[in-house]
């Protein structure tokens, strides 16, 4: 997205986050990355964010990073 400002849809927040904290931790290599992820994901977002973004990771498989994809795969399923 090219402005910050610009209102984001709550599935494109979603999006964003996953692939934000995928991006923060991506140094660590991809089996890390995917795990610290994941443990984000389960420890900071609230069941319906979880359900969400489960639902996005198969309606919109291409939106989420390689790691962010993983980690909501271990997260949560559809």
């Amino acid at each position: 997205m090219s402005d910050e400002n610009e209102v984001m849809s709550t599935e494109d927040r979603l999006i964003y986050m996953a692939n934000q904290i995928a991006r923060n931790v991506a140094a660590l290599g991809e089996a890390e990355a995917v795990a610290m992820t994941a443990d984000h994901i389960r420890a900071f977002w609230d069941p319906a964010m979880k359900q969400r973004i489960a639902l996005l990771a198969t309606a919109r498989p291409g939106a989420l990073s390689p790691i962010a994809a993983a980690a909501v795969g271990r997260v949560v399923a559809p």
